[in-house]
């Protein structure tokens, strides 16, 4: 096997002789628009099933956690010889490891993506929930025609937008629409704010529980059913090590994730209680579809579609960094004694447009974010953030962890087994029942 080929090849292009390495701000920016994905659609809806309190502790212990989980990750990324997660894993567990993680990044990236096709779609086009209609920014401005349904407009976006950036190459590429997707998420949260204090001010704001309520609609074990849903929210080690790969030193990732964690889960907690102040009880699981809400003033409006349409944008420019990772991860299953995907064009384009088409097609026919936050967050994101890391640690092939690290490494692993199994019980269960 030649050293550009297999399970130990960097998932870029070689970089050049005298090639300028990336920066850490450039690595702050797309570590952030990795984590600020679809995730932050549903997270006031996390505030409503646990309440303000246990909802930001909640965020914080899985910010830490994933924190750990990815100092872990670097640490036997650099004892050992491969420049990949999937690598990584190999050399602890041999080929099922390899190819475990392979699976769970396909699962997790492939279905962040497909949520965010579905969440432009419900800005763009509208969406039904418990039988009554929210009309999209399109269907608003020009009335409901052929031209702005689901399929079309969607399309149109995939095309014109989606499409040009995912045929980069290289993560650095991206560093510029990582920056405005950010922006535009910090945009999206002042928004939500100045919205929530105005209506603070003028005494209409819903009162938000502080506490999560029981009743005989909610259990104890629905509390659980939030936890994957912020997991998720946070997983994005799939894109360690792309983005690592081009920095020039390894605690330059330490501190850019450090930074990135921090500045996501602050916007995390400030649009889930802003969110709630704005909407309570009423918070669908994607929550720009409770602002078509018709307003009396033009500026309510106006501020109303310009929440939607900049998280819409946000979410377009996010699409590229999930689908980096996953094509390499899909290729380096395939396709594993191949040269580098970046260097064969025809295998490059062609499974680049198989993931966008497939995407969109399951975009058009799968309405509803909330359950598939629910089942990522329960099996394939909770492996890569937190199981996975902590086997690494606990096999230690390469004899570098403390005792502290393994105590940690197993805490980690029963607490993510234990959550991830009562919330998928419990929806299990719930779905079982409803019927």
């Amino acid at each position: 096997m030649s050293p550009a080929t297999g399970i130990h090849a960097p998932l870029l292009p070689e970089r050049k002789q005298g090639e300028k390495r990336a920066s850490v701000h450039g690595a702050v920016f797309n570590v952030s628009t990795s984590i600020i994905g679809a995730g932050i659609m549903s997270i006031p809806a996390t505030l409503k099933v646990l309440g303000v309190i246990p909802a930001l502790v909640l965020i914080m212990i899985i910010a830490w956690l994933v924190d750990i989980s990815v100092e872990f990750l670097l640490r036997y990324t650099l004892s050992g010889e491969s420049t990949t997660y999937a690598g990584v894993m190999r050399e602890a567990f041999g080929r099922v490891g390899s190819v475990t993680v392979q699976i769970c990044v396909m699962i997790t990236n492939l279905g962040c993506l497909i949520v965010y096709l579905i969440i432009i779609g419900d800005v763009l086009s509208g969406n039904v929930h418990d039988g009554s209609m929210h009309l999209g920014v399109l269907q608003e401005w020009f009335g409901i025609h052929w031209w702005n349904s689901r399929a079309f407009a969607l399309l149109f976006v995939v095309i014109l937008v989606v499409l040009p950036l995912v045929l980069f190459r290289r993560v650095e590429s991206l560093r510029f629409s990582s920056a405005i997707s950010v922006l535009l998420a910090v945009v999206f949260v002042g928004i939500c704010s100045v919205m929530a204090i105005y209506a603070l001010i003028e005494g209409k704001t819903k009162s938000p529980r502080l506490l999560p309520h029981l009743d005989n609609k909610t259990s104890f074990f629905d509390l659980f059913t939030a936890a994957p849903v912020i997991v998720t929210a946070f997983t994005f080690h799939f894109n360690v090590h792309p983005i690592s790969f081009e920095l020039g030193k390894p605690s330059d990732m330490v501190s850019a994730v450090k930074i990135s964690l921090l500045l996501c889960a602050g916007i995390y907690f400030t649009t889930g209680i802003f969110g709630y102040l704005l909407f309570g009880e009423s918070i669908v699981a994607d929550i720009l579809v409770n602002f078509d809400q018709s307003s009396d003033t033009a500026i309510g409006a106006f501020l109303n579609d310009t929440v939607r349409l900049s998280y819409a944008f946000h979410l377009m420019l996010a699409f590229p960094l999930l689908n980096f990772s996953l094509r390499a991860n899909i290729d380096e299953l395939l396709f594993p004694m191949r040269p580098l995907l970046a260097t064969d064009s025809i295998r490059f384009v062609s499974l680049t447009l198989a993931l966008l088409v497939f995407a969109y097609l399951a975009a058009i026919a799968i309405p509803n974010i909330w359950y598939f936050f629910q089942f990522m967050g329960s099996t394939s994101a909770v492996c890569l953030a937190f199981i996975f890391p902590g086997a690494i640690v606990l096999r230690d092939v390469h004899s570098i962890s403390t005792s502290r690290d393994k105590i940690v490494a197993a805490v980690m692993i029963i607490l993510a087994v234990a959550t991830s199994t009562i919330a998928l019980s419990t929806n299990i269960y719930s779905m079982v029942r409803n019927k």
